[in-house]
């Protein structure tokens, strides 16, 4: 019994002990934060007025400066509202990088038309049009990062800035507008071109690296989230201009060949050539061919084999998913997905969706899948489509244009539009069900999401020496009609990438190239030669061999 008393008095000494401890830490928070123990000792009532009343502040003793150089010093210090105000930029500015995913701008910016503003860049120059030319410094470095995973692109740059191959060529493109676009843009620049530039989709133009274009004396017309309207005005804006006319055109979709042809014809006399980089693109300019409306030479590099492996095949194969997990934060392991399309950009989504787990489909639209995902072609996904689909589904496109889902379908009275975040809508139909449509059915990747710099500088050099190649063939080497770029160009490419991978190639001996029939330095393959990874059935492909076969007996 008197360990048992003895153990009590123990244990109620060590409690009495630890709770004062407990007032001591709590004394010490109180002092650190300005707040007595009598303070807290206080009714519900009390505490939601303290709560609710305005907090009153002890005056501060004013401080007193040596001199006027120091009491500036000390004002660039952030107040306590001024950090606060820091904190809250940041913050949003981290969201809206985050929502808009293609640009990093502050949509803290006014919502004016960048058509109702004047502009002027350092230079004095106003002939360009963007959301805000202030954002140009943040542009510059964002146009810095890309050029380092770029060194293909800029090594042509310094190996041909001296002979100016581009001396004379006016330059008109309509592209997508981000950083690595830049990096071809300037490097057309420092080969001698002249360039006016446009935004070959609404949503894909980075603002900031717009702005830093036009700071850099490019005539450049884009902004994020056009209208139909300006996306029209703009490419207009390129073309017509007193005392300018392009000999060159860049295309990416063949919008701005379109509306030359249709509303300045005239324009062509003088341009020798039109470079095209997108399956849309090409498609339109074979059918201007076969029905005799191509009057000018034009390049397709969209079917170069470096390019179309790299931007078609990979750079889906990674922006696909980068796309859908920035706008839809949706695990995809155990999904049902369908893919309509299997050509190279639909190998590449296939490939990546798989790899997450995804149950993946090369057939029509069926109502069972979660994610419809579809390339290139004209109204692949219909209303009728639509109806059916299941709760939740989400609906995407990988093709450059917007005419692949029927986006107009859905503007009819009995279904609610509701936009979630950006590019990202729900569609509701009367029964409650919705539909997920990211980026208002237009390009997924580059409207949410950005694309891998090395990628970009395979496709921006080809469609560079396409450039130079039209620009200076003597008369008569090139039709009026589509050529691929030569062969032996699209292997100079390839060439020019592998230092970023470590690896060199060996040179042919005589007697080996002899033995093959071929020159030492190249064309290695014929033109026919397509690098199919088809073409080989392995392991690894025969799935995909089964996708495509089973998407022929489908369609």
């Amino acid at each position: 019994m008197t360990d048992c008393g003895e153990d009590a008095k123990l244990e109620v000494k060590q409690a009495s002990k630890e709770f004062k401890e407990s007032e001591n830490v709590a004394e010490k928070y109180s002092a650190m934060t300005g707040t007595k123990n009598s303070d807290v000792n206080m009714n519900v009532g009390e505490l939601s007025a303290a709560f609710t009343a305005v907090p009153t502040h002890k005056s501060m003793k004013k401080i007193q400066f040596a001199n006027q150089e120091e009491k500036q010093e000390f004002s660039k210090f952030p107040t306590k509202t001024g950090r606060r105000s820091l904190s809250r930029s940041i913050s949003q500015s981290s969201t809206d990088s985050y929502s808009s995913a293609a640009s990093y701008t502050d949509s803290s910016d006014d919502e004016t038309s960048p058509r109702e503003k004047t502009q002027v860049n350092s230079k004095g120059s106003s002939d360009f049009c963007v959301k805000n030319i202030k954002q140009a410094e943040f542009g510059r470095r964002e146009i810095e990062i890309a050029e380092q995973d770029m060194s293909a692109l800029i090594s042509l740059r310094k190996r041909a800035q001296g002979e100016k191959p581009l001396a004379g060529a006016k330059v008109v493109g309509c592209t997508h507008i981000t950083a690595q676009t830049a990096v071809l843009i300037e490097t057309l620049v420092a080969l001698g071109a002249q360039c006016r530039w446009t935004a070959c989709n609404i949503y894909s133009t980075q603002n900031e690296v717009a702005a830093a274009l036009a700071e850099s004396g490019v005539s450049v017309f884009a902004w994020k989230g056009e209208s139909e309207d300006d996306f029209w005005w703009c490419i207009d804006r390129c073309v017509n201009v007193e005392g300018w006319q392009a000999n060159m055109i860049l295309d990416d979709g063949g919008d701005l060949t379109h509306w030359v042809y249709k509303k300045y014809p005239s324009v062509f006399k003088k341009v020798r050539g039109i470079v095209e980089e997108s399956v849309t693109g090409v498609h339109r300019l074979y059918q201007l061919s076969k029905a005799g409306k191509l009057c000018v030479p034009a390049m397709n590099v969209n079917d170069s084999v470096t390019k179309q492996k790299f931007d078609n095949l990979y750079c889906c194969r990674e922006s696909i998913l980068d796309g859908l997990k920035r706008t839809t934060d949706v695990m995809f392991g155990g999904k049902q997905v369908v893919v309509c399309g299997y050509g190279e950009v639909g190998k590449g989504c296939c490939s990546a969706l798989k790899a997450l787990g995804a149950i993946v489909c090369v057939t029509e639209i069926d109502p069972i899948y979660a994610l419809a995902l579809n390339c290139w072609n004209k109204n692949v996904v219909t209303r009728e489509h639509l109806d059916r689909m299941k709760n939740g589904c989400i609906v995407c496109n990988m093709g450059h244009s917007n005419t692949e889902i029927d986006v107009a379908s859905l503007r009819t009275p009995e279904l609610t539009w509701e936009r979630v975040r950006s590019q990202v809508d729900h569609v509701i139909w009367p029964d409650g069900k919705r539909v997920i449509l990211l980026a208002e059915g237009r390009l997924l990747n580059l409207s949410c999401s950005t694309v891998p710099s090395f990628v970009l500088s395979i496709t921006a050099t080809t469609q560079a020496l396409a450039l130079i190649e039209l620009y200076n063939a003597p008369e008569g080497r090139y039709k009026q009609d589509v050529y691929l770029l030569p062969k032996k160009m699209d292997e100079y490419v390839a060439s020019l990438h592998l230092p970023n991978f470590d690896a060199h190639l060996t040179e042919l001996s005589d007697e080996q190239a002899k033995y093959m029939g071929l020159n030492k330095n190249g064309p290695f393959k014929p033109n026919y030669y397509r690098y199919d990874r088809c073409s080989k059935t392995t392991h690894h492909d025969f799935d995909y061999v089964q996708y495509t076969h089973f998407y022929c007996n489908v369609v």
